[in-house]
């Protein structure tokens, strides 16, 4: 029975929260309602207001005939007393008794009309200038509500911009990392390579000069330029020699 009254009592406040939730999200419309309501409210107000001026104008005009009436039977027992004529003086006088009792309540009916057309008026007018003010009161209220729903939507998108922009930011450093990794490991690879054969020993012995069968584009020049100049010393070598003989050729013989 305790757990069936707490779910009761969980229906209950699910209800009331849920509730209050539609309440809150439709605020701005409930309270437009609302406000034709109270106008529609108003309107039944200035209605009952023409019904009891008009009755109060009735009254009046109903208290000044009997006015009339009462000002004639007044003469008439005055009439009737002069002339000594007491029974119908007191026959008159018994009508007008009828006529101011009336008069007195009509009177009393037009005093209590006339006071509730006061107290509504207050009240109409009080309730239009409270609607009046009302009225501002939801067109500033509908107005700052546009304005906030417009920078909620401007904060949404520029939420989801930066949200975005951090999210390609990340792939981007992903991106990145990665490369840096794949980088790394290409050099690793080289560097093992290297280590386990005769590369890395060969580079170090080309480097100074001391593997066999290296050639370089001064030693190709070199080995051509050596024949050449085998050649130019021979030929400045025999030069002397010719002259020699010839010199040898030109002396006279002594026999001649």
């Amino acid at each position: 029975m305790s757990i069936f009254s707490k779910l009761i009592t969980l229906l209950r406040g699910t209800a009331h929260e849920t509730g209050q939730k539609a309440v809150d999200a439709n605020a701005l419309r409930i309270l437009d309602q609302e406000m034709r309501d109270a106008g529609a409210q108003l309107t039944r107000s200035r209605e009952e207001l023409t019904k009891l001026m008009a009755q109060s104008k009735l009254a009046q005009q109903k208290i000044d005939a009997r006015a009339g009436k009462m000002a004639e039977y007044t003469r008439y027992i005055e009439g009737a007393l002069a002339k000594g004529d007491e029974s119908l003086a007191h026959d008159v006088a018994t009508k007008l008794a009828a006529l101011e009792s009336e008069d007195a309540g009509d009177k009393a009916s037009k005093t209590a009309l006339d006071q509730s057309v006061v107290t509504l008026k207050a009240t109409i007018q009080k309730t239009e200038n409270q609607l009046r003010g009302m009225r501002q009161q939801i067109d500033t209220v509908k107005a700052t509500d546009a304005v906030q729903k417009a920078q909620a939507a401007i904060a949404a998108r520029h939420s989801g911009a930066s949200s975005k922009m951090g999210s390609a930011l990340e792939s981007l450093e992903r991106i990145k990392a990665r490369q840096a990794e794949t980088s790394a490991r290409i050099e690793s690879a080289e560097e093992l390579e290297s280590s386990s054969g005769d590369g890395d020993l060969n580079r170090r012995l080309a480097a100074a000069g001391l593997m066999e069968g290296e050639s370089n584009a001064a030693a190709v020049l070199a080995r051509f330029k050596k024949p050449a100049q085998l050649g130019h010393d021979t030929a400045s070598g025999t030069a002397p020699l010719i002259g020699q003989v010839r010199d040898v050729q030109q002396v006279p013989r002594s026999d001649s």
